[in-house]
């Protein structure tokens, strides 16, 4: 034990040895452990030795390891504050990305909701101007109650296309209504009515030329003027013109008909042009059918523009141009009856 140099060690007293020896039943034996008792004791020493030489290197490892775990904290620190540094740069990349995506959205519904609010203004115009057109229509048919149900129902249908703005106007509308000589006022009116239910639809007025007035003037003259009326009258916003009596126009004027009525390059597409022709007969058969009205129209002003007693001034028309020029000119022929009740002067 003095050579341990340590008073906490524990050996087993020879009172325990003894107590263990006289226990036994064989005292021979007891004889031959006496010898040996310090044998196990000097093996227990070496073992105590090197278990104690085990616990101070551990308990010295771990005083190192104790004093090193203030630094290792501190070196950790950096590492957290880094860690909480990156997570919180994510959720603002996440945000920036989501206000991003909101301003996208709003600017796209904005975007596509002003065509659908032009698309509205111009569908509510539309219908008010359809409105309008329906409305004097209806007036009209109930004033000029002896006309062909046909030429109601044409009229309207090809005007009121025209005047849908969902319609894409590629060339004039052009009518044509014709008369026997009992039908001259008849005709007249409802022509004039009917450009005025047109342009009152649209806030604008009428262009009115009267062959009449022109028939003894020389062609080209006449072709400037009606040149000069219709373009004049059309760029000032003037939606519709009515030519009275067409069939008295120098026959060479009428070729300014090209540049208006034409089916491709017409110089006003959003217009409509209303011609009337007064035939030398007095009457027109109610049982003709539109076709044949068509014919007999067409027929009349062969004669009256290519015949070989008119004057000098019509020689610049011939049968090609006459024939181009019926093509633009024949989309709708209807015919005039004639009307009771309508006042000397002026249309009602």
């Amino acid at each position: 034990c003095l050579l341990t140099g340590s008073s906490s060690i524990y050996f087993p007293s020879e009172n325990a040895v003894k107590e263990k020896a006289y226990d036994s039943d064989e005292p021979e034996k007891l004889a031959g452990l006496q010898p040996n008792l310090y044998t196990p004791l000097k093996e227990r020493k070496v073992d105590f030795l090197e278990k104690n030489q085990e616990h101070s290197s551990t308990a010295s490892q771990s005083r190192s390891e104790f004093r090193d775990q203030p630094n290792i904290g501190k070196q950790s620190q950096p590492l957290a504050k880094n860690d909480g540094g990156s997570q919180s740069a994510f959720p603002k990349s996440w945000t920036l990305l989501l206000v991003v995506i909101i301003c996208a959205a709003l600017a796209y519904v904005l975007w596509s909701g002003i065509p659908s609010l032009l698309d509205a203004t111009l569908s509510s115009r539309d219908t008010q101007i359809l409105q309008a057109f329906r409305d004097r229509m209806k007036k009209l048919k109930s004033t000029y109650q002896s006309q062909d149900p046909n030429l109601w129902k044409r009229t309207h249908v090809f005007l009121e296309k025209h005047l849908n703005a969902s319609h894409l106007r590629l060339e004039p509308a052009i009518l044509l209504f014709t008369a026997g000589q009992e039908a001259e006022k008849a005709l007249r009116c409802l022509s004039n009515e009917i450009a005025d239910a047109f342009a009152f639809s649209q806030n604008a007025t009428t262009i009115k030329i009267n062959g009449a007035d022109k028939a003894i003037l020389d062609s080209d003259t006449v072709k400037l003027e009606v040149d000069q009326e219709l373009s004049s009258g059309f760029t000032e916003g003037k939606k519709v013109a009515v030519v009275h009596r067409f069939e008295l126009l120098p026959a060479g004027s009428t070729l300014i008909f090209y540049k208006y009525c034409d089916h491709e390059n017409a110089a006003f597409k959003d217009v409509a042009l209303l011609l009337t022709v007064l035939l030398e007969e007095q009457s027109l058969r109610k049982s003709l059918t539109l076709q044949e009205v068509e014919e007999k129209v067409r027929d009349f002003l062969w004669a009256k523009f290519i015949s070989s007693g008119v004057p000098t001034s019509y020689n610049s028309m011939d049968t090609d141009k006459l024939s181009g020029l019926w093509s633009r000119i024949s989309h709708l022929v209807l015919p005039v009856w004639p009307e009771k009740g309508l006042p000397v002067e002026g249309c009602t």
